[in-house]
């Protein structure tokens, strides 16, 4: 038979901004036992007090707090490199779009200083990009199924120690710190050491300074 920490535990996993708030001790523990202690009941087929359900709350919390400081270790958030005024660009995968991006990469060879990420999935690619070369996607991807275009578009890359590729959990703290102070992320980009995050324009500032504060939580 689970028990009510059991049981809290399944409920609290299914709603993550729960789970922060405990972690950082901003949640009412009479009010949210009060509000679960149905769904508890309803797990354990029998009754529960509210206290009881608050002494758990208090435990898993404490639990939480260590094990947010431990997933925070490591996380270096130093290395951010910011970049504005990006175009992303969506076509539908063809035969002919291999040949048309190694054109766009050739013709970027001798360039400095531009930025162009490429993202491709099963049944489109996603090309995000400065405006110079934009100009010049567009030309070579002219006859090219479009499925979207987006501007106005900013980027924050975080540079990552290789050895977070093999620690859970490092993109969850990133993105749910994003989810915290509700910041919406138009295109995610990851290679080896490097996670690049695409915001609306007037969402980087604010995504910015969440990154800035992961390591140093209030």
């Amino acid at each position: 038979m689970i028990s009510v920490s059991d049981a809290l535990n399944e409920i609290i996993r299914s709603y993550p901004l729960i789970e922060d708030c405990l972690s950082r001790g901003t949640i009412n523990y009479s009010a949210f036992a009060r509000e679960v202690k149905p769904k508890i009941e309803k797990r354990l087929y029998k009754s529960v007090t509210t206290g009881a359900i608050v002494m758990a709350l208090k435990r898993i919390s404490t639990g939480l707090t260590k094990d947010k400081l431990k997933s925070n270790e490591g996380i270096n958030l130093t290395d951010l490199t910011v970049r504005s005024n990006l175009l992303e660009f969506t076509f539908q995968n063809s035969q002919s779009l291999g040949d048309k991006q190694k054109e766009l990469f050739n013709n970027l060879a001798a360039e400095k200083d531009v930025f162009c990420a490429v993202s491709q999935g099963i049944r489109e690619t996603t090309y995000i990009a400065s405006p110079k070369i934009a100009l010049v996607l567009e030309k070579i991807f002219s006859k090219e199924t479009l499925v979207a275009k987006i501007t106005n578009l900013s980027s924050i890359t975080i540079r990552l120690p290789e050895e977070t590729t093999n620690t859970p959990g490092v993109y969850y703290q990133i993105l749910k710190m994003l989810a915290w102070e509700k910041i919406n992320v138009t295109e995610v980009i990851s290679t080896y050491t490097e996670l690049t995050v695409v915001f609306d324009d007037k969402d980087v500032d604010r995504a910015f300074s969440a990154f800035k504060n992961l390591n140093n939580p209030a």
